[in-house]
């Protein structure tokens, strides 16, 4: 009788075992992976083509984007239908009413992401800023669908099926909280060190923003610290803002020294302040390998081989754009190292330190990476003009 005991009792166990068995989420799997570029800032653009289009367009890759649109030259070079709506975008230039072309197909390297609904918006400034022409930007849309890898260090981007997941050895795994963001903890630390969250966009050219309501209330600088005027593009346009340096920041168990901040006047309540103190943008996180899971909301980073690079600490006070395929002095801080070497607003730059490319991101690239003097040769009123600049550096 005793054996057959045992054997009634394993069996009970098996069906109690087998009710209380839980689902297990398959195995991830890669879908797509494809090159990407980077412009200034370390703004992340890849190639993309929509329904049945031939025409490659360029979008900026952005977790700091609430979803997913198409810039009015290129819906209406497309053709699509678009149509009205009462939905707005924030952003830190302002706020506007934007309208939707629905239902379309995203496809990435033959990869097919289907019933996304697109804002449109203008990005005529980020095209003039960047010098390539930017066509749309893919956020929340197309993120929260898929586990994304971006590898800065080959610069490919590749794309999972939600799922188990294998990531690689060392790094840290953030849990930020998400909504259509990701919102992630960070330490900000000058006079003092204060934590908050901060949005986690790759969408944003530089390397911390800070809203001057929460520089206002933690009195996280010191003094002494000196705050340079600037302008930054965004959704919305330009902004007055101010650039300056903070002791350290840091982010999981990893930390930066003397890092770029700006700082700026959230009239439009783009961080919702108390909610948030600013963002974290990718000329931090250009230093990680980024493993963006939204369905499991997490992101994983680990640091690659651009983690030791210099940040940019130039200050020049220009605002340089390309228009009509020339780089022209836009914008000019008073005061700043470029209204005293003489450069005014029109001016076509020809050379800068002998470099006559036309480049926008080769001269923008030069300036960030010069402390000191640089010789610019520029064109005004169609007749070459030499002028030196004195290139500051913020951190003194």
């Amino acid at each position: 009788m005793k054996p057959i005991c045992i054997a009634l009792a394993l069996l009970c166990l098996s069906i109690i075992g087998t009710a209380q068995e839980e689902f297990v989420p398959p195995q991830a799997k890669l879908l797509v992976k494809f090159p990407f570029s980077q412009l200034n800032g370390g703004i992340v653009i890849v190639k993309a083509q929509i329904d049945s289009f031939p025409d490659t367009l360029n979008f900026v890759f952005d977790t700091g984007s609430g979803g997913i649109s198409l810039d009015s030259a290129a819906a209406a070079y497309l053709n699509v239908i678009s149509v009205k709506s009462d939905k707005t975008i924030r952003g830190i230039g302002g706020i506007r009413k934007v309208d939707f072309t629905n239902n379309h197909t995203l496809k990435l390297y033959g990869f097919l992401t289907h019933h996304l609904d697109f804002h449109i918006n203008d990005y005529d400034l980020l095209t003039s800023v960047y010098g390539v022409r930017i066509d749309g930007i893919i956020g929340y849309s197309f993120l929260r669908r898929y586990i994304v890898k971006l590898d800065y260090d080959n610069m490919m981007i590749e794309v999972y099926s939600p799922g188990i997941f294998k990531y690689p050895k060392g790094g840290y795994m953030l849990k930020p909280n998400f909504s259509t963001l990701p919102l992630q903890t960070a330490t900000v630390e000058d006079e003092r060190a204060i934590q908050s969250r901060f949005i986690f966009d790759t969408g944003a050219g530089l390397s911390f923003l800070l809203s001057q309501d929460f520089v206002d209330d933690s009195v996280v600088f010191k003094k002494s610290r000196k705050m340079y005027p600037t302008q930054a593009e965004g959704i919305g346009g330009k902004r007055q803002m101010s650039v300056s340096v903070v002791k350290e920041i840091k982010l999981g168990p990893y930390k930066f020294k003397r890092v770029p901040v700006h700082i700026f006047e959230d009239d439009y309540n783009v961080t919702s302040y108390p909610l948030l103190g600013g963002l974290i943008g990718n000329d931090i996180l250009r230093r990680f390998n980024v493993i963006i899971n939204y369905p499991e909301q997490s992101i994983h980073i680990k640091p690659n081989n651009h983690y030791t690079e210099s940040f940019d600490y130039s200050y020049t006070g220009l605002g340089i754009y390309q228009i009509d395929g020339e780089i022209r002095i836009v914008d000019i801080i008073p005061n700043s190292p470029g209204a005293k070497a003489g450069f005014l607003r029109g001016d076509v730059i020809f050379s800068v330190e002998a470099n006559t490319s036309k480049n926008i991101q080769t001269y923008k690239t030069i300036f960030q990476n010069s402390i000191g003097r640089i010789r610019v040769i520029v064109f005004r009123d169609q007749k070459p003009v030499v002028l030196t600049i004195d290139v500051k550096d913020i951190r003194y």
